[in-house]
């Protein structure tokens, strides 16, 4: 293939007990997905799932046990961390059910949806779209991938997120207003998923902003915990 510029290299992530990478293709976000987290943001907790996106060179790799940088993004004075499970698809298909969406999941990771909250809320004001708030460049550092068959399929269990070591966001899997088999769900509605798709699956409440020098430890049960730096 002749290209008129070099293809932009493939994003992809880690395998947690393989040398293989995983690569990215799409970045499906599920909004509102905790009770509290839609009541802090204004709303009553059981609205119908939507989505947004980000572009797969937004994922940042985070390696365990070392900390992975990224840049405070121009243009805002309140960038906010959103600590979500990530789910990553190794079978594609359209209109997947609930029973059937668990043999769709590859495997799972932790991961943060970086957001420009001042810009995001702006853009609602106006009945704009969000991508100057979410689409943000290096807005989605991720762990290493853990395979399902590694992990069983994650129901339950402690989401966390810590700032300059002190507690920002705490919470269960189990919390999640529509669960990852009804997320696969709705989604797969609406588009067709393909293997590299990766669905962060909504954040608890607490989310607050971060500034230059910040620290923030990300983990959930069942995966590997990262570490990400604003610099």
């Amino acid at each position: 293939m002749n290209y008129v510029l070099p293809p932009a290299p493939v994003t992809s992530l880690p395998v947690v007990g393989s040398d293989q990478r995983f690569p990215v293709r799409r970045v499906y976000c599920v909004g509102r997905n905790y009770v509290e987290h839609a009541q802090e943001m204004g709303f009553s907790g059981r609205e119908a799932p939507f989505f947004f996106m980000k572009p797969a060179d937004a994922v940042i790799v985070c390696t365990p046990g070392t900390a992975a940088e990224i840049t405070y993004p121009s243009l805002t004075k309140n960038y906010h961390h959103e600590v979500e499970l990530v789910v990553a698809i190794g079978k594609g298909g359209k209109n997947i059910t609930q029973a059937d969406a668990a043999k769709h999941i590859f495997g799972y990771a932790i991961g943060l949806d970086m957001t420009r909250r001042d810009l995001q809320g702006e853009a609602k004001k106006q009945g704009r779209p969000w991508e100057i708030g979410k689409a943000v460049d290096q807005s989605a550092p991720m762990g290493p991938i853990t395979p399902i068959a590694r992990s069983g399929e994650i129901t339950k269990g402690a989401i966390t997120l810590t700032v300059n070591g002190k507690a920002a966001q705490s919470s269960d899997i189990g919390k999640l207003i529509w669960n990852v088999n009804e997320v696969i769900e709705h989604l797969s509605a609406a588009w067709e998923l393909q293997p590299g798709d990766l669905i962060m699956t909504g954040t608890p409440e607490g989310v607050a902003a971060v500034v230059a020098g910040d620290v923030m430890v990300a983990s959930c049960a069942g995966v590997e915990t990262i570490t990400v730096k604003v610099v």
